[in-house]
């Protein structure tokens, strides 16, 4: 029907009815406006960073907006000439052939009816000539006739003519420009056609990218999941660190001139200086907040379920304000939890603690023992089995299987005899859950912030070096089972072509095995796509990060430029300026550090600012992260406080908490203990600060090494920073 439709329209446009217009080019304008309409619009469109910085794989997806933008843009222009050439090959050359040859031919025959009605007439008119004229006014007309015959015979032939003329010329001038336009059109689909090609480089790597970014999304919502679920199992559990003991909303009681009314506040409480803070504030109000009131806790009492119709409701008195305020918690576990922050009656738990299965785990011979029977049988049965590593097997085969390893019998076995009857993702995973039950990640809490800045340098080489030299940061015994499970991963990767399990697959599976945070937040969850790309650069890079020396101390590399998204975010504490603390040593412990002050201070003395570089490197592996462009540990803040804090306990209020970098604690300049061995020590510190500045920055760590060693030994002097909690709470005893 649409053919046929075309078909008259055409006709009509051959015998000049109509003006003829393709139905094929103004469609294609509307249809390139529309397009480019569309790439504009893409070409706006910006992706949200979730986090501070963007993986490679994002930063890929983010630019293929604009990639498709280019294209299609580049596409349209090729369309607009391509109609543009359609008005000059087709409907110019068309037109002519309209006016000139099918108008002419018009003409023709516009005269040819004419001259014919003329002698139909003429001839009617002579044949109504009665016989009874005279001859020769029928010879006149009998001549006339003649002649008007012999015209229209004349204009009939040139009728003729001109039709099979206009008939001969479609041949040719009706369909030559039809080809033209059809070669501007084929002209338009080649463009297309190289676009594709010079678009498919670009296409290949952004089909990995999504294919990465969809398997790290994987992962992540998993973790999100778990966290979810975690978190409503045990809410109190998963508090973010806070400077303050407690803090939530809290209901207090406001006495009016009618009565009395409950005003929704956000409460605070520090323990060390009792300080509440109440504020008003109300979600349903918009969450505008009102002036905050803070005083002074003097005792805080639980209310008797008698004494008032409110549920969870406890007094406080203050020291600053007369009368009692009344509040009340959300829940009688909340009630109980300000409670025992406040001292009151209720009694104090302790939430934090480690489970002994996780205390089992160790790098220890047993540990070595373990992931090297289990990367045996992997690599000798189960190399080239699709999805290693990331099929897991069945959580009690697999805690059987680590109770058999654990045994300190079957370490001295071979791993044939161990590992020849278990599943293949059974051993896998049993690797993996020994991994995690270690104390902390086989990449330390401590480096762990320096390994995601390391991700996140914009250049490939410098995130290697800087990775490099993070890597030999590490304890000796964490860097040694690091090699041998990279070296184990790089010939998994090699072996991708059987297994599936790429360089980009394994860093999904085991960056949050390696780097897990120290606490499960959303934010730490969006890092595991960095925690994924270091070990990326681990299993690529294996044999020069291990079996190498770095070739530049961390700290000349840790000031190259970080991604655009993360320049402004401010300095966290672990890259704050350092702070000394008070604390109280024992006299066998001070005893112990003063012989330790006086063998060191000969070598101090003796030795020059070479055999210092030399020293620092044999000096203990943890001592390494004393190193200032390293992060520290944080101490976990407590859930809940101990019943009975004693005055030496890291949990006491008189030990001394993280202070800001504006305001640190200062140190005591005078002492009641004025002996040879507080000089020696205070001479060693100094020395030691005029090592610090007569070296250049390339011994920045050995300096720094060194003064782990020595400041340390003050007995009122401790560097925080450089000790994990463990070795403060076991001095504390």
């Amino acid at each position: 029907m649409v053919n046929r439709c075309r078909q008259r329209m055409l006709a009509a446009w051959v015998y000049g009815d109509v003006p003829f217009r393709p139905a094929e080019v103004e469609p294609q304008r509307d249809l390139s406006s529309a397009k480019r309409k569309f790439a504009d619009s893409l070409n706006e469109f910006k992706f949200q960073c979730i986090g501070d910085a963007e993986t490679d794989d994002e930063m890929c997806i983010a630019r293929s907006l604009q990639e498709f933008a280019t294209v299609l843009r580049n596409l349209e222009d090729e369309r607009i000439r391509m109609i543009e050439n359609a008005s000059e090959v087709l409907l110019t050359p068309l037109e002519k052939f309209r006016k000139e040859q099918i108008g002419a031919a018009k003409e023709a025959k516009k005269k040819y009816d004419k001259e014919t009605e003329k002698y139909c007439g003429i001839l009617e008119k002579h044949l109504n000539l009665s016989s009874k004229k005279k001859e020769s006014q029928l010879q006149e007309a009998d001549s006339q006739v003649d002649l008007v015959r012999q015209h229209v015979y004349e204009v009939s032939l040139e009728y003729v003519f001109k039709v099979q003329e206009v008939q001969e010329r479609k041949m040719f001038e009706f369909v030559e420009p039809l080809l033209a336009f059809l070669q501007g059109l084929f002209t338009f689909y080649h463009h297309g056609y190289e676009l594709a090609k010079d678009f498919s480089d670009f296409k290949t790597q952004l089909t990995i990218s999504i294919q990465n970014t969809r398997n790290r999304f994987e992962g992540t919502r998993s973790e999100v999941e778990s966290l979810m679920r975690k978190m409503k199992e045990n809410p109190l559990e998963h508090k973010t660190i806070s400077p303050y003991t407690m803090e939530g909303y809290l209901y207090v009681q406001e006495k009016r001139h009618f009565g009395t009314s409950w005003v929704k506040h956000y409460c605070t409480y520090q323990r060390d200086s009792k300080q509440i803070t109440m504020v008003p504030f109300d979600q349903k109000s918009g969450g505008k907040g009102g002036e905050d009131e803070s005083v002074t806790l003097k005792s805080c009492t639980r209310r008797k379920t008698d004494s008032i119709e409110k549920r969870f409701c406890f007094d406080v008195e203050a020291v600053d304000r007369p009368g009692v305020i009344t509040m009340q918690a959300l829940s009688e576990e909340d009630r109980r939890l300000w409670m025992e922050a406040m001292d009151g009656r209720e009694p104090v738990s302790n939430r934090s603690g480690m489970s002994s299965k996780s205390k089992a785990a160790q790098l220890d011979s047993i540990g070595f023992s373990i992931i090297r029977k289990c990367i045996h049988a992997v690599e000798t049965r189960g190399i080239n089995e699709q999805g290693l590593y990331r099929i897991v097997g069945v959580n009690s085969r697999v805690q059987k299987l680590l109770s058999v390893l654990m045994d300190p019998k079957a370490a001295a076995e071979t791993e044939a005899d161990i590992c020849a009857e278990w599943e293949i993702k059974t051993i896998t995973s049993a690797l993996k859950t020994y991994l995690r039950m270690l104390p902390g990640p086989l990449m330390m809490y401590q480096f762990q912030r320096s390994f995601i800045k390391a991700a996140k340098l914009e250049n490939q080489e410098s995130r290697v070096s800087e990775i490099h030299s993070l890597v030999h940061r590490l304890p000796e015994k964490n860097r040694q089972m690091l090699q041998m499970l990279m070296n184990h991963l790089a010939n998994v990767a090699n072996n991708h072509k059987q297994n599936l399990m790429t360089v980009a697959n394994l860093g999904v599976v085991f960056g949050p095995t390696l780097l897990r945070p120290q606490e499960e937040t959303v934010a730490a969850i969006m890092d595991i796509k960095f925690q994924n790309i270091v070990v990326e650069i681990l299993i690529e890079n294996h044999e020069k990060i291990f079996n190498t020396v770095p070739d530049a101390p961390l700290a000349n590399t840790l000031h190259l430029s970080r991604k655009k998204s993360g320049d402004s975010k401010p300095p966290s504490c672990s890259e704050r300026p350092l702070t000394l603390f008070h604390t109280t040593q024992s006299t066998d412990r001070q005893e112990q550090r003063n012989s330790l002050i006086n063998s060191s201070l000969e070598s101090v003395v003796s030795s020059n600012a070479n055999s210092i570089l030399n020293s620092s490197s044999s000096l203990q592996p943890n001592m390494n992260s004393s190193d200032p462009d390293l992060d520290t540990l944080k101490p976990a803040r407590p859930n809940s406080l101990p019943p009975n804090p004693s005055p030496t306990s890291p949990l006491s209020p008189s030990w001394p908490m993280f202070s800001a970098p504006s305001s640190p604690m200062p140190t005591s300049s005078t002492s009641s203990d004025s002996s040879p061995i507080r000089s020696v020590a205070g001479f060693v510190c100094f020395s030691v600060a005029a090592v610090v500045l007569s070296l250049a920055w390339s011994s920045l760590h050995a300096v720094f090494s060194l003064l782990a060693n020595f400041v340390p030994c003050h007995p009122n002097l401790h560097l925080l920073f450089d000790r994990p909690e463990e070795a403060v709470r076991e001095d504390s005893r």
